[in-house]
């Protein structure tokens, strides 16, 4: 696409097909080599000897962000606030997120900078709130094209309703079975979804483009856009069925010599995949001491094997902030960044642009997190975009489903709203099966507190409809199954051991159960077997548990594999009609329900 104008980016419409190759560009490029350490965007040569100058290098803004997850309203409670770190080392809170301030936030960062992109690192949408995922995500992708976005990567949510969903949003047209929301047909999105490592099991081919190249006069920057190899394991397997999912770094690597052999030198990497960096303000100094020692996870070690062909990370998948050096195989810094979620913040980056060598002088790259503050003004097409869809959606949100007390939280190794939850799907386990012993649930189908201040004119302490809907947006089902006691202790450990021992997910877990977790010591010997009690009783290896999770779970997902092992599988129905019938049950405008205490896993630190 060229890059001149936003009429013209509107102007032309692109199609991309859901099983492309890439694109041929009839372009040629110098030969890559070294770069001036003190490149200067106003540096000019004489040309031919005679009088013209021009500049050798070019300043070309990057503007990114990632794991929006349809949050076209600021976000409640702490998902909608950022920390920020101050001189004196103390910290403070932003109210942070909206696409009203974040469109224009974006809108002014591009103010005079005539070269100008706008990428993302995926998780766009899925697990969104009511107003983007009771439509299939149409209002995000909309709003998405009024931000003027560019380039996306996939994230392992654009998988949560299958690769045909995901070629409707890229493609348009009405949904298939819920067809069209409005009078005007769904026109998918402006911007190319990229899933270089994402394959079709029957062609072996990327089933959206691999990479995508920004052209403006002489500049060109190639993107080149991969999920987590791991995206099978954090999605149900109906979501990704029929795909292949490869390793990262092998798939950048091998599309940046695509890439270069068609002349284009300066590549980004949009990866969703993350790290989690030492302090959780978004301006932290991840380079203290050194290049990226204040970041660890997964994005650390494909940083520094990602080819040094590639000039800069764009990253997400972790909800974290970071703006990190860390070095290439040839040992340069190399700049890698994350944008925490819900846009809360963006990425200014600068690459400088060498037009001698067509590529990026790395020496000269520099990026910062911006806060999208809400103390600037709204963006009068994003507020028209959320009136219109908020209208269409009040009839299903505003319906009252329960009544609380107080704000409960959904953060913490053990939280609140995780124990609700789980109560409120081992009551609806008993109703199926009046054996049933326990529940447990994933932390990461928990996407949203449930906060005591009204949100509209439904009154503080009334949980809507559209805010239940926040939480677990999944629509998974709460299913029953059997496990041996010797199981349960073994699905306890999984929390902290294989997949999950750098990451721990710890699951919440229903009234009655306790165990201590001590993270003095290392792998699964951090859940101390002999503390794991039910009702007070120890767990007997040789007895059968009755135990009620999601769909998800019960598939082995997020690392839980001794949970795909269960037996005498009952299924039930979806897990925000449980939430709706427990609050309903069990709590009146007269007497809320009161936050659980959060006190069945004793943590050892």
């Amino acid at each position: 696409m060229s890059a001149t104008s936003h009429q013209q980016h509107h102007r032309r419409r692109r199609t991309y097909a859901l099983v492309a190759t890439a694109a041929t560009l009839a372009t040629a490029g110098a030969l890559a080599a070294a770069l001036p350490a003190t490149a200067s965007a106003g540096e000019s040569s004489q040309k031919h000897g005679g009088g013209h100058h021009f500049s050798r290098y070019q300043d070309v803004q990057l503007l990114s962000f990632n794991d929006l997850h349809g949050n076209l309203e600021p976000p409640a409670g702490s998902s909608g606030r950022v920390t920020e770190l101050q001189a004196d080392g103390t910290t403070k809170t932003i109210d942070a997120g909206g696409v009203e301030y974040l469109a224009t936030h974006l809108r002014q960062a591009r103010e005079g900078q005539k070269y100008s992109i706008t990428a993302a690192g995926g998780d766009m949408v899925g697990a969104s709130p009511l107003i983007s995922g009771l439509f299939h995500d149409e209002p995000t992708i909309e709003a998405l094209n009024k931000l003027d976005l560019d380039v996306t990567s996939v994230g392992n949510h654009e998988f949560d309703e299958g690769a045909k969903e995901l070629s409707r949003l890229q493609n348009g047209g009405c949904h298939p079975t819920a067809g069209c929301y409005t009078d005007q047909k769904f026109t998918g999105a402006d911007f190319p979804y990229l899933a270089a490592n994402v394959l079709s099991e029957k062609s072996g081919k990327p089933i959206l483009a691999p990479y995508w190249v920004w052209k403006k006069k002489d500049v060109k920057i190639g993107f080149i856009g991969v999920t987590l190899e791991d995206t099978p394991g954090v999605v149900s397997a109906e979501g990704v069925k029929g795909l292949k999912f490869k390793d990262e770094v092998d798939t950048i690597n091998k599309y940046a010599k695509v890439l270069q052999r068609q002349g284009v030198k300066s590549i980004v990497a949009l990866i969703h995949e993350g790290g989690q960096p030492a302090s959780g303000a978004y301006n932290y100094n991840c380079d203290a001491p050194g290049a990226g020692d204040g970041i660890s996870g997964p994005i650390a070690d494909i940083a520094k094997n990602v080819t040094p062909s590639v000039d800069a990370l764009v990253t997400g998948h972790t909800h974290a902030a970071y703006v990190c050096t860390i070095p290439d195989p040839s040992g340069k810094p190399r700049m890698v960044t994350s944008a925490a979620s819900f846009g809360r913040l963006y990425t200014d980056t600068t690459l400088t642009y060498d037009r001698f060598t067509g590529d990026i002088a790395r020496t000269a790259v520099k990026s910062a997190n911006r806060v999208v503050t809400r103390d600037v003004p709204k963006a009068p097409d994003m507020t028209e975009l959320i009136s219109k869809w908020n209208t269409l959606a009040a009839p299903i949100g505003n319906r009252a489903i329960g009544y609380i007390s107080a704000d409960i939280p959904s953060a913490g190794t053990e939280s609140p709203l995780g124990d609700l939850i789980a109560d409120a799907q081992f009551a609806y386990g008993k109703e199926l099966d009046p054996e049933t012993d326990l529940a447990l649930m994933n932390p990461g189908g928990i996407r949203a507190p449930l906060t005591f201040a009204a949100k509209g004119s439904e009154g503080d302490g009334v949980v809507t409809y559209a805010e239940g809907f926040a939480v677990q947006p999944f629509s998974n089902t709460v299913n029953l199954q059997d496990l041996t006691g010797a199981q349960l202790i073994q699905v306890l450990k999984e929390q902290v051991s294989g997949t999950n021992a750098a990451s721990p997910k710890i699951l919440q877990i229903s009234s009655g159960l306790t165990y201590t977790l001590d993270l003095t010591k290392s792998g699964a010997d951090r859940v101390v077997a002999d503390s794991i009690k039910l009702n007070g009783a120890a767990i007997d290896p040789a007895a059968t548990y009755r135990v009620a999770m999601n769909n998800f779970l019960a598939g082995g997902g997020d690392g839980f594999t001794t949970l795909g092992q269960g037996t005498n599988d009952l299924v039930g129905t979806d897990d925000l009609t449980v939430l709706e019938k427990y609050l309903t049950a069990n709590s009146t405008a007269a007497n809320p329900i009161q936050p659980p205490a959060a006190n069945r896993i004793t943590v050892v630190q």
